[in-house]
């Protein structure tokens, strides 16, 4: 039995499928995989997300499609887009080592971030990244003097905050004049930035760029950014523009649909006219592909308690962000009733979701799935209570292989002195 389309389209994978109220994810079953590979697990379908990839580069031909790392990644996922011809865009050291292991031509590598070091500068000026955006006056100057040091001419672009203020939780609007990031449009820094990097002989620049925010389900905040970054690069003579990502993605059967890549590529492609165009697509890629298993525990009243939590997802304890789960390993032909899905770490605030149906007979040992979970979990997940993180377990085909591993307690151990 196929899981009803719509929520097929919208928060699973789409080739997942349930029977006998098992769930299949890239034709295995969860039980299956949960034996195999232990919860809690993220598992991702391969063909969903280069699927999801695919859409983007086919929406943009001409343009640049560079894929978020800070949603996920991992060496393979490096592979997967070096082989789709998506470039990708990174914003610490770290990022940048996991690009290089992943073997992708470094000129075709952002390199983002409001504080880079200038150790990381320096990694990115000696691995040949093609392109570093410059977020402040200090970052200028720090990298010009690098690059004259190791007599490169370096690629940057100047990241602009436009003044939009995206319709989003406000920890992840980034558009608006109070932003942490990029160079203030209204007050003249971003013209003067210009300036500057055009008098630095060590520096090129290669375009403009902006990101007005996370989690946007309207085209209005993306098509307004466009028109005044368009205005903004017309008279500073730029003829390259990097309008960021932010696409959002459904959490939950019934949550408003966020457009296409086409329908946002094309609303774009209307407001920039003849600019060169680039986007930084992450969530929309990642984000619905995966899907994170868990094994009940205990019950206790409403509380269903897992073998995760706040550490393998902590949004909805930082943003409030809301999820759906079903029972994934039996069918059930009890009633449903409201449980709150609970985590297993020191904190009452440890809460994946709320308010949720499930079957009344809810017991230990049950599986529960949590579908659009590859975007900011694995990045975004920590070693509280130390709670080693869950791997990452690729599907396709019927099966399965480990492309992130679970963590021990040695791995733990290890960091000690």
């Amino acid at each position: 039995m196929t899981i009803d389309p719509e929520r097929l389209d919208t928060v699973w994978p789409r080739a997942t499928t349930r029977s006998g109220g098992e769930l299949y994810l890239g034709g295995i079953s969860a039980r299956e995989l949960a034996r195999e590979h232990g919860t809690p697990a993220y598992i991702l379908d391969e063909d969903d997300f280069i699927a999801r990839a695919r859409a983007w580069r086919d929406a943009l031909p001409g343009g640049d499609v560079h894929y978020g790392g800070k949603a996920f990644l991992c060496p393979e996922i490096v592979r997967w887009l070096d082989r789709l011809g998506l470039n990708l865009d990174v914003c610490t050291g770290g990022e940048l080592a996991v690009a290089r292991a992943g073997g992708i031509d470094p000129a075709r590598v952002t390199f983002h971030g409001n504080n880079k070091s200038a150790a990381e500068l320096r990694a990115a000026v000696t691995w040949g990244a093609g392109c570093v955006v410059l977020d402040s006056f200090t970052e200028l100057t720090r990298l010009a003097a690098i690059a004259a040091e190791h007599g490169v001419r370096q690629r940057v672009m100047i990241r602009v905050t436009p003044g939009v203020d995206a319709s989003t939780h406000k920890a992840i609007a980034t558009g608006g004049d109070d932003s942490k990031f990029g160079f203030s449009l209204s007050a003249g820094d971003a013209e003067r930035a210009i300036r500057l990097v055009r008098a630095e002989p060590s520096l090129e620049l290669y375009g403009l760029h902006s990101h007005i925010g996370s989690q946007l389900l309207e085209l209005d905040g993306f098509t307004l950014a466009a028109r005044k970054m368009t205005a903004f690069a017309t008279a500073m003579d730029v003829d390259r523009l990097d309008l960021g990502g932010g696409l959002g993605i459904v959490y939950r059967p019934g949550d408003p649909v966020p457009p296409t890549p086409g329908e946002l590529v094309a609303a774009l492609q209307k407001e920039t006219g003849g600019l060169h165009l680039a986007v930084e697509p992450g969530r929309s890629i990642a984000g619905p592909s995966t899907v994170a298993l868990y094994e009940v525990g205990t019950i206790k009243g409403v509380y269903a308690s897992v073998d995760g939590g706040m550490s393998d997802n902590p949004r909805p304890a930082m943003y409030g962000s809301p999820y759906t789960a079903i029972l994934a390993s039996r069918t059930s032909g009890a009633p449903e009733r409201a449980f709150t899905i609970a985590g297993k770490h020191c904190e009452s605030g440890d809460v994946l979701v709320r308010d949720l149906p499930l079957p009344a007979d809810l017991a230990p040992g049950d599986l529960l799935a949590i579908p659009a979970s590859g975007a900011y979990q694995r990045s975004m997940a920590s070693n509280y209570n130390h709670v080693t993180r869950p791997p990452v377990v690729a599907v396709r085909d019927g099966r399965s292989r480990v492309i992130v591993r679970r963590e021990t307690e040695e791995d733990l151990l290890r960091l000690y002195v």
